[in-house]
């Protein structure tokens, strides 16, 4: 039975994700807990003003039912994922890396909640968000630290000290990536049923890479997270009944970013998560053209809605970006498996 505990939590998350909405949604509908679209979006999008947003809460709650259920499985029957997480550095490693996501989730919970009772799309600062964010992500490198992380591994490099001398550039480098990805695979919630999909592909690499490397914890937790995409997916596929707002964005930012550090090698969550950088990289790169020459590069950013603008569905740009994170994530697998 061991062996099935990830596929076991993977199911009860999926399972307890998509059972909330039955609830959640109602809850949120009657609190009036409406999204409010902006103005400069898309002029089709103003039909989805008034859906439930902050639907990432049942992410989240499948999550963490789903580490107990499969932790105390595991306890009954003396499985290896409660045998891993008798080490202290696991230990460490995981409850830091659920800890922060949801730490991510409840700035993003804020700012929802600013964004609802104002019924306004701004929420917290740019500044405020981002203070919180860099404190959250500082917070955990500071717990791996102190866990003991003293190496990590860059796929045909090998190991890199990290605890003293030039290794030490890892740790600012870190704390902007860490910022970063979190605020890419934000930006990339724009779509029904993009943010959720693009992550499955995401947990579901991880989930195959840290089996074949063995450790247990990172794969039980990449096969919960992606049974909570799943779940969300049933409410959130177009047309959409509730959105994640930046309580689940967020929330998934973190826990990809605790699966690719949860490994061991962070550094693959660049071409695992090529999709939510070149998302982030569009709105960089329209910035900084307009700015340079008052024309935009794309129709608009963040880039799926270049694609909407141009006429591609939301379903079929939802299929491409999903393609795109597969095959970046089987680039992955060979760096990690082979390198």
């Amino acid at each position: 039975m061991d062996k099935f505990i990830p596929i076991i939590a993977g199911v009860v998350s999926f399972a307890v994700t998509s059972l909330l909405g039955f609830i959640v949604i109602p809850f949120l509908h009657k609190l009036k807990f409406g999204q409010t679209i902006l103005d400069i979006g898309p002029n089709w999008h103003k039909n989805k003003q008034g859906t439930p947003t902050m639907g990432g809460v049942m992410m989240i709650a499948g999550v963490i039912v789903s580490v107990i259920a499969a932790l105390s499985i595991s306890l009954l029957i003396n499985g290896r994922f409660s045998s891993e997480l008798k080490d202290s550095y696991r230990l460490s490693v995981f409850t830091a890396g659920v800890g922060m996501a949801i730490c991510m989730s409840a700035i993003g919970f804020i700012d929802d909640y600013i964004k609802v009772v104002k019924k306004r799309n701004l929420g917290l600062t740019a500044k405020q968000k981002t203070f919180l964010q860099l404190a959250v992500s500082a917070g955990y490198l500071v717990c791996l630290n102190i866990a003991g992380m003293k190496t990590t591994n860059i796929p045909f490099v090998g190991d890199i000290d990290i605890s003293s001398g030039l290794g030490l550039i890892f740790w600012p480098i870190a704390l902007m990536f860490i910022y970063g990805f979190t605020n890419a695979v934000n930006l990339t919630d724009g779509l029904d049923g993009l943010a959720s999909s693009v992550t499955l592909v995401v947990s579901c690499a991880f989930m195959l890479v840290a089996g074949r490397l063995n450790i247990i914890s990172t794969n039980v937790l990449s096969a919960i997270l992606a049974g909570a995409c799943v779940g969300f997916v049933v409410w959130n596929a177009k047309p959409a009944k509730v959105f994640m707002g930046d309580t689940g964005s967020m929330f998934l930012g973190g826990m990809v970013v605790a699966l690719s550090f949860g490994i061991g090698r962070p550094i693959l969550l660049i071409l695992a998560g090529c999709l939510y950088f070149i998302e982030a990289i569009s709105v960089m790169l329209q910035v900084a053209y307009f700015k340079k020459t008052q024309k935009r590069l794309f129709k608009m950013a963040p880039l799926h809605h270049h694609f909407e603008m141009s006429g591609w569905s939301e379903q079929s740009i939802v299929l491409l970006f999903s393609g795109i994170s597969f095959l970046g994530c089987l680039i992955m697998f060979i760096f990690a498996v082979f390198g």
